[in-house]
């Protein structure tokens, strides 16, 4: 079975290993231990994935010589939060945890930047370490340091920059994923291979077919190839100034809907899907795109088996999220909008003109 391995040298001087592949965390105790000379260790997850993994992750922590207390959180988005910060921190106070501890992040996005976040701030900084759970997570926020907590209804409004010392992607762990997360997954590489390159989008249509079958060997490339993507990306541009401000395509949009969706809630990497396709609409109209591309993009997010949402969202409330968004500035609101593969510019667009647009996407 393949298991690939990236390293990740940042021009700040972070450096840490990406490992992927079947069965990579019956290693995580002797790849910790073998970068580190502390050896007590927080694993924190959420509930969820705490009954399913915490066990078995801290008999292998344990097995390499570590000394490991679990802390489990409320699942859900709701949970990322200042609140649910200072009760880990808490919970790490009460347990003596000091400067010489490690932080081990198990699960999907939501604790990836919750324990991240923790590990950066509580006692001004320690380690930590990213074993994610999710496919979304495993190719996204597990990789390039971002962590954060939602603040005042808005996604990731505060948060910093540190980077992990390892990351630990098991595709195993997938084999518990409702088919919705995969798809989640699959939305993010996707976006991946349209902003990345020509080359990238073709592989991803020849792809598509083995991976909605969950084939391990092709996963595994996918997964490596959007990380060797999210990586060069990091490296050029670590603290988002420039290029890296391309990870967010499909993310003005699609963090609006997640933020006014209910009755069900729309997962993140669905709702940057349709915020992909929203992208390419108002690009083709903006700016121009290569003939093709609109429906091209389309195709291959369909191929994945993500449709069109078909659901209609109150036009006010989300142009309300995407005036508030982060990277807004209160008076213009940020596009990421592809010309072609691998081609794609930043903008920003008066609110009237996006608000045209977005009414005549709810009634398409």
């Amino acid at each position: 079975m393949t298991v690939n391995l990236i390293k990740l040298a940042l021009p700040s001087g972070s450096k840490y290993d990406i490992r992927i592949g079947s069965g990579v965390n019956s290693k995580l105790g002797d790849v910790i231990a073998g970068i580190t000379d502390y050896r007590s260790l927080a694993l924190i997850a959420d509930s969820t994935v705490s009954k399913l993994y915490s066990e078995k992750v801290s008999q292998i922590l344990e097995e390499s010589g570590f000394a490991v207390a679990q802390f489990a959180f409320p699942a859900g988005e709701s949970s990322k939060s200042l609140a649910q910060m200072e009760e880990l921190f808490g919970a790490l106070a009460e347990y003596r945890f000091a400067r010489d501890s490690v932080i081990v992040a198990l699960g999907g996005g939501v604790t990836g930047d919750l324990a991240g976040f923790v590990a950066s701030t509580y006692m001004r900084g320690v380690p930590f370490v990213q074993v994610p759970t999710t496919l979304l997570s495993m190719i996204d926020s597990s990789v390039g340091g971002k962590n954060g907590v939602n603040v005042a209804g808005i996604k990731n409004l505060v948060g910093n920059f540190k980077q992990p010392i390892y990351v630990s992607a098991d595709t195993d762990v997938l084999n518990t994923l409702p088919e919705l997360e995969w798809k989640c997954g699959f939305a993010e590489m996707a976006k991946s291979a349209v902003i990345d390159s020509r080359e990238f989008a073709a592989w991803m249509f020849e792809a598509a077919p083995k991976l909605v079958e969950h084939d391990t060997d092709t996963l595994v490339e996918a997964i490596t190839k959007t990380v060797e993507f999210k990586a060069r990306v990091v490296v050029a541009d670590e603290r988002e100034s420039s290029r890296r401000k391309c990870l967010n395509y499909g993310h003005t949009l699609g963090h609006a809907i997640e933020a006014v969706s209910q009755n069900p809630k729309v997962l993140h990497g669905i709702a940057v899907a349709e915020g992909m396709r929203f992208a390419a609409f108002l690009a083709n109209d903006i700016i121009g795109t290569e003939p093709g591309f609109v429906e091209a993009q389309d195709e291959l997010l369909s191929s994945l088996g993500i449709q069109r949402l078909g659901r209609k969202f109150d036009v006010d409330q989300i142009m309300e999220r995407m005036l508030h968004d982060k990277k807004s500035n209160g008076r213009t609101i940020s596009f990421v909008l592809p010309k072609a593969p691998g081609d794609w510019v930043v903008q920003e667009l008066d609110p009237s003109v996006v608000r045209e647009h977005v009414e005549k996407w709810m009634l398409g």
